[in-house]
């Protein structure tokens, strides 16, 4: 039960992330290919994404990632980050450990 109430708070808490990241994202401009997830996709890619790790908060998200249609980035109780990559039909077809090369700057 624990579980779920973290994946339905983290759900409700990303619709507001949406909101405002949308307003943000039109005004900034930036490249496409890092577009975030927005509307009902990115509830249904966070679902998806929580369901499968089984823990943890979205902390970030991109359509057209590199390795699949949706990426979600999921960090995990004990602070570590695992990226969800999710089809369009938002099924899980790969997960990988989110590990920073050295002297990225990112994040």
């Amino acid at each position: 039960m624990r579980n779920r109430t973290i994946i339905i708070s983290s759900i409700a808490g990303l619709a507001t992330i949406a909101v405002a990241g949308t307003a943000g994202a039109s005004q900034v401009g930036g490249d496409d290919n890092d577009r975030p997830i927005t509307g009902d996709a990115l509830v249904r890619a966070s679902a998806a994404a929580l369901t499968n790790t089984g823990e943890g908060r979205v902390t970030g998200t991109e359509v057209g990632d590199e390795d699949s249609y949706y990426e979600v980035e999921v960090t995990l109780d004990d602070g570590s980050q695992v990226d969800v990559q999710l089809d369009e039909n938002f099924e899980v077809v790969g997960t990988h450990p989110d590990v920073e090369s050295p002297g990225d700057t990112d994040g």
